[in-house]
């Protein structure tokens, strides 16, 4: 078995960690704020009854374009920051351009104030949002496996999902808590603008904290010529369509298990939307803290094992598990629970795993532009094609969608090189 060699010291591995997981939580704090408040930002920047034809046009553009697809192209810009300039710089580019677009939410002019431009402007943040998105995987997927000491890049991996799944329980819980104390015109008035003022100021304490962070890679790097924007993909197509198996079944596991399941049990199963919530917000809490512990037996038994424990495990269980689900509290939130712990198998050490794949001279922007291209194509529109079934009266072929899927990418887990105790090309 190889061993893996020591990595470049770190002199503060807290910092590291602290650098990309509280910025990574931020970004995805602002990113889920916009979901769970998209009714009330519709009502003052989309009204139903407005005569200019551009309105819902550009509605529609900001909620499904702009939302996913401008994520891979910020993949690919901010990985190619990361690859030429450094990981720590395009961690600040990442991190102030979603302070900046959060900000420009809060800051978005109402329809009846502005007119179209109203539109325009919220269009153009969430347009930002989305680059910043998908460049913060790229960058801080990187950094947190360079910053990882022998034997601990799967620990340092899990901590991109225990930060994202952080943001998503505070951004629900802000907004459940204004939801709850402000009253319906004050929500509509001025209430829905708080939460992204304070993603914005949240932004400018996780740009002072990686203000801080050390530069990861190596030196030799840093001297060499810098990669041409599409030298990823132009070198190493194998990679980057490795990347794109390794994700296809994880994303679209990840997005039903933890953003679609509660409106399937609603749709499905008549399950009431207080009950879906609260199991949708107990089991998310309870899959950030397996995290790290996927990670660590990552480290211990190899990144092969725990992806294989995911995909077959979805492969045999996600239409059984989805067909169980009744007006039940209690079966809902096992089986989010239960498609949490296989779900880890594959989040905790994704990080780990695509980092492994790619040299480092092109590493970040080699995982960004793939995996948020395949994020885009199957994760982000898990919830409209499970709608989209639901629809057209064949719900009972979602699950198979997801099974397939999982089983196409445990085929390719199956032919993965094992790399957990492997040195880190650096």
């Amino acid at each position: 078995m190889d061993t893996e060699a020591p990595a470049p010291p770190t002199r503060r591995p807290v910092r590291q960690l602290l650098a990309a997981s509280v910025g990574n939580a931020v970004e995805w704090y602002d990113w889920y704020a916009y979901t769970f408040l998209a009714t009330y930002i519709a009502d003052q920047v989309f009204p139903k009854g407005a005569d200019n034809s551009l309105v819902p046009l550009l509605s529609t553009f900001a909620v499904f374009a702009v939302g996913f697809f401008m994520r891979p192209v910020g993949g690919l810009l901010m990985g190619a920051i990361a690859d030429r300039r450094g990981r720590r710089a395009a961690l600040t580019v990442t991190i102030l351009l979603m302070g900046g677009s959060s900000l420009l939410v809060g800051l978005t002019p109402t329809y009846a104030a502005a007119g179209v431009l109203a539109p325009v402007v919220l269009v153009l943040a969430r347009l930002l949002q989305g680059l910043s998105v998908g460049g913060e995987f790229a960058a801080s997927t990187t950094f947190l496996v360079e910053s990882a000491g022998p034997g601990r890049r799967g620990l340092f991996s899990s901590f991109q999902y225990v930060s994202t799944t952080a943001g998503q329980l505070v951004a629900s819980g802000i907004a459940t808590l204004l939801v709850d104390t402000l009253s319906e015109d004050r929500m509509n008035g001025w209430g829905w603008r708080l939460p992204f003022v304070f993603g914005a100021v949240l932004s400018l304490v996780g740009f002072w904290i990686r203000q801080g962070a050390q530069e990861t890679r190596s030196t030799e790097q840093q001297r060499a010529p810098r990669p041409a924007l599409f030298e990823a993909l132009r070198r190493h197509p194998r990679e980057s369509l490795l990347i794109c198996g390794i994700t296809a079944g994880g994303t679209i596991a990840y997005y039903t298990w933890t953003s679609y399941l509660p409106t399937y049990a609603e749709l499905n199963a008549g399950v009431a939307k207080s009950d879906a919530l609260l199991a949708g917000t107990i089991s998310l809490a309870f899959f950030g803290l397996l995290q790290p512990l996927g990670g660590l037996l990552s480290d211990r038994f190899g990144r092969r094992p725990l992806l294989l424990f995911f995909g077959v495990g979805f492969a045999l269980l996600s239409v059984p598990l989805l067909h169980s689900l009744r007006d039940s509290f209690a079966v809902l939130l096992l089986v989010q629970c239960a498609g949490m712990v296989l779900l880890t198998g594959f989040t905790s050490i994704s990080a780990a795993v695509n980092a492994e794949v790619f040299p480092p001279r092109v590493r970040a922007a080699g995982i960004g532009f793939p995996y948020s291209l395949t994020v885009a194509l199957f994760g982000g529109t898990a919830p409209y094609v499970g709608t989209l079934f639901k629809d057209l009266g064949h719900s009972g072929i979602f699950p198979w969608y997801v099974a397939v899927l999982c089983l196409l990418s445990s085929l390719v887990y199956l032919r993965l090189p094992e790399t957990a105790h492997k040195e880190l090309r650096r």
